[in-house]
């Protein structure tokens, strides 16, 4: 049996993932985002959006695309996906967005520490930020190369699955910034690892 775990809302959380692994990540509300990263296990190769949108060729990704990393390895590939809109442009938010872009004192949850402390209880030391792929989260380019960022059109129960491509750490965290989730307050994430061996629902 495939055990389902919870992404606290505003938290988050990591998982090993063997080579042909599948990662399902679930909305299990609807109407949430959240940031994902993925590192080699030494810590040495990081998930690149750069490098994506080189071999990728398109800023949108979905079902059957390759999201590669630093080093230009195959990380994780997009094996099935119910909602087909994700970001992959903004950097995950920290305290200091926070502070400047919501005049928030003092500390609040963020994406950045929220996947820093997953990837480190999983021994991996995280280093500079990576920009995460924000999952269902819903970021346009418009006029004059602004950026406008709408509510996620993910229902509850929608999901997103990836196929690990190397043995990875990965870290997945529900977003806690109401700009991200159509101005609610976070909820949930919930994911699952199907191994390999074991065969598609």
């Amino acid at each position: 049996m495939v055990e389902t775990r919870i992404v606290p809302a505003a938290g988050g959380a990591g998982v090993r993932l063997r080579r042909g692994d599948r990662l399902r990540v679930i909305d299990p509300q609807g109407g949430q985002s959240g940031d994902l990263v993925a590192y080699s296990l030494d810590g040495r190769e990081r998930l690149s959006n750069g490098r994506t949108f080189d071999y990728a060729g398109k800023i949108h990704l979905s079902t059957g695309d390759v999201l590669w990393s630093d080093r230009s390895s195959p990380m994780l590939t997009i094996v099935a996906d119910d909602v087909g809109r994700h970001d992959f442009l903004y950097g995950a938010c920290t305290v200091e967005m926070y502070h400047r872009e919501y005049g928030v004192v003092g500390y609040h949850p963020n994406c950045a520490d929220n996947l820093d402390a997953a990837l480190r209880e999983l021994g991996v030391e995280p280093g500079p930020h990576q920009t995460a792929f924000n999952l269902f989260m819903i970021a346009d380019v418009v006029e004059g190369g602004r950026l406008l960022i709408r509510p996620p059109t993910c229902r509850a129960g929608d999901a997103i699955v990836f196929r690990a491509e190397r043995d990875r750490a990965a870290a997945i965290s529900s977003c806690p910034a109401s700009g991200c989730n159509g101005g609610a307050p976070p909820r949930p994430l919930a994911f699952e690892v199907l191994p390999a061996e074991a065969p598609a629902a």
